[in-house]
């Protein structure tokens, strides 16, 4: 018996020590949380899109010029933690119907490839501003 006893105590400490670590470690971030990051600037792509393809280079040339903005270029179609963080997004925004390609910066969204190369250089550089 002094020995369940004592086994039992060595379990509830470990549980204690967990739960406080859980207590200290404070909120959960974006990350972990599943809740798409509100600081960072999303283009969301299909492998297979052939619109995607046309404004892709176009895209690749925004994360160059504007590096100091956390643009993330994130394919949909074949990566589900991708996916999950598409449909997210949108339904934050209230979205029920969205496609690719896509770009989100905070609540705006553009969708296509004639709105994305017509407004998306002008969304990042008042992103940057706001951000210093």
């Amino acid at each position: 018996m002094d020995k369940t006893i004592k086994i039992v105590v060595a379990i509830l400490a470990v549980v204690v020590v967990a739960c406080l670590a859980v207590l200290v470690s404070g909120t959960p971030s974006h990350a972990d949380s599943g809740i798409p990051a509100t600081d960072t600037i999303y283009f969301f792509y299909g492998e297979e899109c052939s619109h995607c393809h046309k404004i892709m280079p176009f895209i690749i040339n925004m994360t160059e010029k504007y590096p100091e903005a956390d643009i993330q270029v994130l394919e949909v179609w074949h990566n589900q933690s991708n996916s999950k963080l598409f449909q997210q997004a949108n339904a934050a925004l209230g979205r029920s119907q969205y496609g690719v390609p896509e770009v989100i910066i905070g609540k705006t969204v553009l969708t296509g490839e004639l709105e994305i190369p017509a407004k998306f250089e002008g969304l990042i550089q008042d992103y940057l501003k706001k951000k210093a």
